[in-house]
């Protein structure tokens, strides 16, 4: 009876269930909603990430090339500015730095016992310096570089043949006052035309050489002409011996900055008319004239320099102020005179 049953229900069921597919009505709706979460594979929190990551590549690659730049004593004072705090640094007593060791007076030395004091209380370690023995050094590092300088003018006229020529007429030494250079006449080879300041076309190749071999060092020139003692026929009123010198000295100088010689080298030029004579015994020796450059030492730039510095500039402002009445002109240099028998 149970059994019957049974199958009687499952018949209802299964006829229920045809229509229920046949009726599409009656099926129910079913809607699915997906719900979509930020970030993901699309999401802009990369962006976020990677700009952090761009800031601190840039702050690090900033902090490299500070360091780089940086000198070694800045270096240390940063350093010692991190591991002196404040605090320490003002009032003294232990700081993060006071030691080597994380225990307290540890480090290489057990028996040390005090931390960090104020840099004021330490005892300061004085050195003194041997200021002579400092300048003596420094004046045989000079004295080997104006040697050096010797050599290589020499070797440029040995293996210059248009200098090589002309080899007696450089004259070249070490001075007190530096390294000199003297461009001398020959009785049949003059440096200059008669009585002017004009080069001769080889003493222009000389100068032109010699500029090009005084920029090897740093110290600075002094240019002097000199001439034999003939006067010119004037005497010493118009123009003299001390005019011709001063303008041959000024001619050779522009010739050596033409050579390629920094201008800024030459710290003075010169005439001295024949008032300091090569060959004492002859005044009118040719060989007395000449041009005479020196490559001067530390010891005699500074000579000349402070000579400078004690001339007051107003006292001499004053003392070269012209003494003409109102309404007169300053008198004319006189012509230049025809200087007496003898080449200058």
């Amino acid at each position: 009876m149970r059994i019957r049953l049974c199958m009687h229900e499952r018949a209802g069921s299964n006829s229920w269930n045809a229509r229920y597919m046949a009726d599409d009505s009656l099926r129910p709706i079913i809607v699915k909603r997906i719900k979509k979460s930020g970030g993901g594979h699309h999401g802009g929190a990369w962006k976020i990430a990677y700009a952090d990551f761009v800031t601190a590549m840039m702050a690090f690659f900033l902090l490299m090339w500070l360091l780089g730049s940086t000198t070694k004593g800045d270096l240390q004072g940063i350093a010692d500015f991190f591991q002196t705090p404040l605090k320490v640094a003002m009032a003294g007593g232990s700081g993060s730095g006071d030691s080597s060791s994380v225990i307290k007076g540890g480090g290489r030395d057990l028996t040390r016992t005090n931390g960090q004091v104020q840099r004021s209380d330490q005892p300061s370690q004085r050195k003194t310096f041997n200021l002579k023995a400092a300048q003596a050094e420094l004046a045989k590092a000079e004295q080997a570089q104006l040697q050096a300088l010797k050599m290589r003018i020499e070797a440029a006229i040995e293996t210059n043949p248009m200098l090589k020529q002309f080899k007696n007429q450089l004259l070249i030494d070490i001075t007190s006052d530096g390294l000199r250079i003297q461009i001398v006449d020959e009785q049949n080879r003059p440096m200059f035309a008669l009585a002017k300041a004009e080069l001769q076309p080889y003493t222009r190749e000389i100068l032109l050489e010699i500029g090009q071999l005084l920029n090897g060092i740093p110290n600075r020139i002094s240019l002097s002409g000199h001439t034999d003692a003939t006067p010119y026929s004037s005497g010493e009123k118009g123009y003299s011996n001390w005019e011709l010198s001063a303008d041959r000295a000024n001619a050779s100088r522009r010739v050596l900055v033409a050579g390629g010689m920094d201008e800024t080298k030459v710290l003075r030029v010169v005439g001295l008319s024949s008032a300091v004579p090569f060959n004492k015994d002859d005044p009118f020796d040719p060989i007395n004239r000449r041009i005479s450059i020196i490559v001067m030492n530390k010891k005699a730039e500074e000579a000349i320099t402070k000579e400078a510095a004690a001339v007051d500039p107003a006292s001499l402002q004053a003392a070269t102020a012209p003494a003409t009445a109102p309404g007169t002109a300053a008198p004319s240099a006189a012509p230049a005179a025809t200087p007496a028998a003898g080449a200058k």
